[in-house]
């Protein structure tokens, strides 16, 4: 097998594993992070890394890995903004929606960075419920 990209694809080194990541891959990983604002304000988040795992998550390793480490923390997600509209009542609730909504933006632009660049990223304080 060559060490080559095909004509007409860009192909680019995977982190850890030394596998090559094809562009469509890349571009299907992102869909499953950067997805997670449009359909947070149509529905949930969770519901683009999950279209993104059952139609391509079964052809492409690095595409089901980013695709099921950001269900992860989108169900992550949900269960600490439910617990911080519970928490609004006693008015901490408030800050913890504001620090979570940063953090929530910067860890997703970060995953999407890197999976544009055919990287592996593990999102932080994420409990990996789906593996």
């Amino acid at each position: 097998m060559s060490s080559y990209p095909p004509p007409g694809s860009s192909w680019q080194q995977g982190s850890g594993s030394g596998e090559l990541v094809p562009s469509e891959d890349r571009n299907w990983a992102v869909a499953a992070h950067l997805g997670s604002f449009v359909a947070a304000y149509v529905a949930l988040g969770l519901i683009a890394p999950l279209i993104v795992l059952l139609v391509r998550g079964g052809q492409s390793p690095f595409v089901r890995r980013q695709a099921v480490e950001s269900l992860n923390f989108q169900l992550n997600a949900l269960v600490i903004i439910a617990i911080g509209w519970i928490l609004v009542f006693v008015l901490i609730g408030f800050v913890v929606l504001a620090a979570y909504g940063v953090f929530y933006v910067i860890c997703v632009v970060m995953a999407a960075i890197k999976a544009s660049q055919g990287q592996d990223f593990r999102y932080p304080l994420t409990i990996r419920l789906i593996s």
